[in-house]
């Protein structure tokens, strides 16, 4: 495993590298706007933000925030060592193939992120379209993680090619 060589941040940037472990959760106004196939998915500006070390901030939106009939559960869960048992939902919007399993949620989070209550995150790379404060996001690399990636932002990030054991 090669130790990666964090990135120096610019003025108003942050590095991931100085994120915490175990991740924080903070509450943040900021818009986030996301569209898909001409429908707009979520237009808030009610946001938490989960930070940790060598992960892009991951954003999480409140559920009534969505557009109407959006969101669809479906069977699958997955464990987060730090927030608990996360459910995933599709995303639906007429005229498009469902973007399946695109965004978790934790229906009863561990009580040390009670910021992530009745929120849903999604990964940005499916959609037509994600935006932050009208800045377009980058998603974080790799597939598996979440995590939005704007020019604040600064790395390398978890997901590129030999991460898996940082």
């Amino acid at each position: 495993m090669t130790r990666p060589t964090p990135q120096v941040p610019g003025p108003g940037q942050e590095s991931v590298w100085g994120y915490p472990r175990p991740p924080l959760a903070e509450r943040v106004t900021r818009r986030a706007v996301i569209t898909h196939h001409g429908t707009v998915v979520v237009d808030t500006d009610d946001l938490v933000r989960v930070l940790e070390t060598s992960h892009p901030p991951t954003y999480y939106l409140p559920r009534a925030a969505f557009t109407d009939g959006v969101l669809r559960p479906v069977e699958r869960e997955t464990f987060c060592e730090w927030k608990g048992v996360a459910r995933y939902v599709d995303v639906v919007v007429p005229g498009a193939p469902p973007l399946e399993a695109i965004g978790w949620w934790y229906p009863e989070p561990d009580r040390s992120y009670p910021e992530v209550t009745d929120r849903v995150a999604l990964y940005a790379g499916p959609f037509d379209e994600v935006t932050l404060d009208g800045e377009v996001v980058l998603p974080q690399p790799g597939g598996f993680y979440g995590g939005w990636i704007t020019e604040e932002i600064v790395g390398p990030f978890k997901g590129t090619e030999g991460s898996w054991g940082w």
